[in-house]
């Protein structure tokens, strides 16, 4: 069974909200499980201070075929016992073009960890999720989860040309160099990450994992497949009612009465010219029912990724009291969802669910001290003396605007990698009280709102499964 096979992919979706247990649960139901890579470097150096409840993450480092990495991130971010209430979580490395060696290894261990977890015991199929915009984390990270045994890699927010490469030479065991977008490079100058697996421990070949794009458009699933160099295994080709990030609308830039873009026919994707182009392709965006998948099918396509519907299930990463305000809320009558032209740092439209005491809620948001402490979202700065330094808009403004910014840029911007850590339980701790979450939810939840219902307002990623296959 390869992944064409697959009718349903579970979305990777934010910072830990598809992590191996969800991705595990859809798994050994025969479906693609993914766990999200994004910013689980941090996410396992908070759960292993948090005493790494259950010993899974442990369990996971002991396999790492790796001499000694595992050991020595357990021996940095290890702490026996639950950390004391109120005490802030250490810092860990923020990513930079020369990664710190002790940061490889957690990026490495992390992704390797993750999808060992979520195939820990059977024989179903396990993708790993990265964003395109994270490029300097893309080496160490893609290389744990080959390690591990991924079935399959899915990027987007970005044009990920570059990863079909990465991946045979990771495979391989060879040096890779990532493209990193900067500012203030001279014309034909190039910023490259570079990462080397041997510098961990000795090298093997492994199975090269499939590459699954996630593209919003024709022209780029066309541009990725014109060439044997950039062409991927697979797509997923994703609607703007798609949770997370979307692509910004085509053309002129064009706002609504409330201030969110407006999306035209230009920006109706044409099924039959992606099916011309040859590869397996599922569709993303408001598919959470037997309907949509039927509609996939009969428009070529092998399946559907779903997101919103499993991040609110039970094996999801969403921290369960707000899991259950959450369900709640989309049974009650909905919860008003907003795609933010401006939240998003990365400069893609972000949807954010409005929901009380959440970044969501305005005055939480408006509220909120500027900080930038994760990082990975920040972009590299060139000074004219070639020195570089890293910048964020929405780290503080003053910061931004000393390292060359404009403060308008950082108008509506939130700290997307503190709010999505804070929606799984593991907000860093402040004097003025802990971060508040940000919540991503797609803008079609009826079927979410016919799940809970129909099992007693909780669900599993099971049913889920159920009410898209008529099992």
């Amino acid at each position: 069974m390869g992944i064409r096979d697959c009718r349903v992919i579970q979305g990777g979706m934010g910072v830990g909200v598809s992590g191996w247990r969800l991705a595990r649960a859809v798994s050994q139901r025969g479906q693609l499980g993914v766990v999200s890579g994004t910013a689980i470097d941090a996410v396992h150096a908070r759960l292993l201070q948090d005493g790494d409840p259950g010993g899974h993450l442990r369990r996971a480092y002991e396999a790492l075929p790796l001499p000694g990495v595992g050991d020595r991130v357990l021996r940095r971010w290890y702490r026996d016992g639950r950390r004391p209430p109120g005490r802030p979580y250490r810092a860990h490395p923020m990513l930079t073009l020369e990664l710190d060696p002790a940061h490889a290894e957690l990026l490495v261990a992390a992704n390797f960890a993750e999808v060992w977890l979520a195939k820990e015991g059977h024989d179903g199929l396990v993708g790993v999720n990265h964003l395109e915009k994270i490029q300097m984390a893309i080496g160490p990270s893609l290389y744990g989860a080959v390690l591990a045994g991924a079935d399959a890699v899915l990027m987007g927010a970005g044009i990920p040309s570059a990863i079909p490469r990465l991946l045979d030479r990771l495979a391989e065991g060879r040096p890779v160099e990532v493209r990193v977008d900067g500012v203030g490079t001279a014309e034909g100058a190039e910023l490259l990450s570079r990462f080397d697996p041997a510098a961990l421990g000795p090298v093997e070949h492994r199975r090269r994992p499939p590459f699954v794009a996630v593209v919003s458009s024709v022209s780029l699933a066309r541009f990725l497949a014109r060439d044997d160099a950039t062409r991927p295994d697979g797509l997923v080709v994703e609607a703007p009612v798609a949770g997370g990030h979307n692509a910004p609308p085509r053309g002129r830039r064009r706002l609504d009465p409330s201030g969110q873009p407006v999306y035209g026919p230009r920006d109706e994707v044409d099924l039959a010219a992606v099916a011309e182009l040859d590869l397996p392709f599922w569709l993303a965006g408001g598919r959470a029912d037997r309907a949509g998948l039927d509609a996939a099918l009969a428009a070529g396509a092998c399946g559907v990724q779903v997101g919103t519907a499993f991040a609110l299930a039970q094996e999801s990463g969403i921290a369960a009291t707000l899991r259950r305000q959450l369900l709640d809320g989309v049974t009650g009558g909905g919860v008003p969802v907003r795609t933010d032209p401006d939240a998003s740092p990365s400069g893609f439209p972000f949807k954010v669910a409005e929901v009380d005491g959440t970044v969501g809620d305005r005055a939480v948001r408006d509220g909120r001290r500027r900080v930038c402490d994760l990082g990975y979202l920040r972009v590299p700065v060139v000074g004219a003396d070639g020195s570089i330094e890293y910048r964020c808009p929405s780290e503080p403004v003053g910061a931004y605007v000393r390292k060359g910014g404009q403060a308008e840029d950082t108008d509506g911007k939130v700290c997307l990698c503190n709010g999505l850590t804070a929606t799984i339980g593991l907000g860093q701790v402040r004097r003025d009280g802990t971060e508040p979450a940000l919540v991503t939810l797609g803008a079609a939840t009826e079927a979410v709102a016919a799940l809970a219902v129909a099992h007693g307002g909780a669900y599993t990623a099971g049913d889920v499964l159920d009410a898209l296959l008529d099992r």
